[in-house]
């Protein structure tokens, strides 16, 4: 019996932990990917971001749906704010270009006032230590056309010039709606200027 339990605690410690989200204080990794602003395409490098200032890096799960639209008009509609404190904005999802271009220059959502981010990949996501899920089958936007990409979890991350993590906000363990995460990043950009 003694050794079954020695066995059992001995192979809880060796198991391999889940994914966490990285946490305020962590080094965001640096990232450079295919974006979209207003539907034209460039490449985003978030070293180059934050010489100007800090980022606001939000992940979602996919253009066109519900929560993902909320977030992307809200964040449009402070985006002037979020340039008076000195912050830029990047979404990041899966959604191919074709998509992302569409969303970015929706004036219904991210109406050329900020970039996003193409992470197929899920590159990107895997290096910020998130949940990702693959395609559902059968899924569809809110414009009926099929989604066809995994999706990553809805964190977003406030980053300092110095590349640290200044703040996190995830719908998952804080219970924050979308457009939450919009407000609570700009409060923190805003009061660390």
């Amino acid at each position: 019996m003694k050794k079954h339990l020695v066995l059992g605690l001995l192979a809880a410690f060796c198991a391999t932990p889940a994914l966490a989200a990285l946490k305020v204080g962590d080094m965001a990794p640096d990232f450079s990917a295919k974006a979209s602003l207003g539907g034209k395409e460039f490449n985003f490098s978030l070293k180059d971001a934050l010489k100007k200032g800090p980022a606001v890096v939000y992940f979602y799960p996919s253009a066109y749906t519900g929560g993902c639209d909320l977030e992307a008009h809200t964040f449009a509609e402070s985006s002037a704010k979020f340039a008076a404190a000195g912050a830029s904005i990047i979404g990041v999802s899966a959604d191919n270009m074709e998509r992302l271009n569409q969303f970015a220059a929706d004036p219904a959502f991210c109406a050329g006032k900020f970039p996003i981010a193409s992470d197929e990949s899920l590159t990107i996501a895997n290096s910020y230590n998130l949940s990702t899920s693959p395609p559902r089958e059968g899924a569809k936007d809110v414009r009926g056309v099929e989604i066809g990409h995994g999706f990553i979890e809805r964190v977003t991350y406030v980053i300092g010039k110095d590349h640290k993590v200044i703040a996190v906000m995830s719908s998952k363990s804080d219970g924050l709606s979308p457009d939450q995460h919009v407000d609570k990043s700009l409060a923190i950009v805003t009061a660390s200027k």
